[in-house]
């Protein structure tokens, strides 16, 4: 396990340093703007590096286990699907109904591949709709410094243990040595971003270690929904809010809570450091339930902190509201 994680560390980490560089020589870079959280120019694409953390760790798992070999090699075609059109879109903005499009191939290769694995046309479904889901939840909340890291390096944790000595666990142990390879890049201060690249990945790989879990048979389904809370809750709120007023919701914006609260509160890290500490006990929530309290028992606290953090979204996103109405009258008060 050492020599495992300590590789894929030190792969996350030069690679990242090879994509800052290359995107330097490129001049990939994020520059400040209104619907942006950073000031200052910022290279992008660093989360190539985890992509090859990524498939590094399949093509040895399906080596060392053959019978694995379809399911991990449909991860890996996936996961190329969705890292490629995001480095496309890196370097060359794409209309989003093709990069969804591009997404929705994946999806479908990865739910072909669980049911290959585990036989079951429900899982695959739920394969299909997880690896959109989290792929654009992921790319949605990569809006400050070390953010989507973090979250996927915590939520990776969870269900590496839950799946621990299968080719699933490993992979999940690779994907959270890869973000901390990463993170001294992108956290506290950013010096590269994740990028399309990086962001829809990580995603991908979230949802299909979710589904591996519930597969393998090792906790109820709904337990699944623990660990990534923090972003789902976010981003399926201020989605739903974007749409209900009718808002082109797939433009860039500032109306998640995160950005809010990172405008409020004085910087990335503290939001970021928060968040984190919410998926602590999210995880945390999950090892108790998974000692046995009974589905509806479970099912019951589950939707009890889903409602908790809906409570506390309303909370932040009125907060981030009342400081930006605090900006616009400074701004204002300045110019008279």
């Amino acid at each position: 396990m050492t020599v495992w994680l300590a590789l894929f560390l030190a792969i996350g980490a030069v690679g990242t340093w090879l994509a800052r560089a290359y995107a330097l020589q490129r001049n990939l870079i994020d520059h400040p703007g209104d619907r942006r959280s950073h000031g200052a120019p910022t290279p992008r694409g660093g989360g190539i590096a985890i992509v090859l953390c990524l498939l590094v760790a399949t093509l040895a798992l399906a080596v060392r286990d053959p019978s694995r070999a379809i399911p991990l090699g449909g991860f890996a075609l996936a996961l190329l699907l969705v890292a490629g059109i995001g480095w496309w879109d890196d370097h060359r903005p794409l209309p989003v109904w093709v990069r969804l499009a591009v997404q929705v191939t994946a999806a479908s290769v990865l739910a072909v591949a669980v049911f290959s694995a585990y036989g079951q046309v429900w899982l695959a479904l739920a394969a299909f709709a997880a690896a959109v889901v989290l792929t654009n939840v992921w790319n949605f909340m990569d809006g400050i410094n070390g953010i989507a890291a973090t979250q996927a390096a915590l939520v990776a944790t969870g269900f590496a243990v839950a799946v621990s000595g299968t080719a699933w666990g490993w992979l999940g142990w690779a994907l959270v040595a890869a973000c901390l390879g990463f993170l001294p890049f992108n956290f506290p201060r950013a010096r590269i971003f994740l990028g399309d690249v990086g962001s829809g990945a990580l995603g991908l790989a979230i949802a299909a270690l979710a589904i591996a879990v519930v597969g393998e048979g090792r906790m109820p389904w709904p337990l699944v929904f623990l660990p990534p809370s923090a972003f789902l809750i976010d981003a399926g709120l201020t989605l739903g809010q974007r749409l209900v007023r009718g808002e082109r919701w797939w433009t860039a914006h500032d109306q998640h809570a995160y950005q809010g609260l990172a405008r409020g509160v004085g910087g990335h890290a503290q939001v970021t450091l928060g968040y984190a500490a919410w998926t602590g006990v999210a995880l945390l929530l999950m090892a108790v339930l998974r000692l046995g309290t009974g589905f509806f028992l479970t099912l019951a606290a589950v939707l009890a902190w889903y409602m908790s953090g809906v409570f506390l979204w309303v909370c932040l996103q009125r907060r981030g509201a009342g400081n930006q109405r605090g900006d616009r009258n400074k701004m204002e008060w300045h110019k008279e």
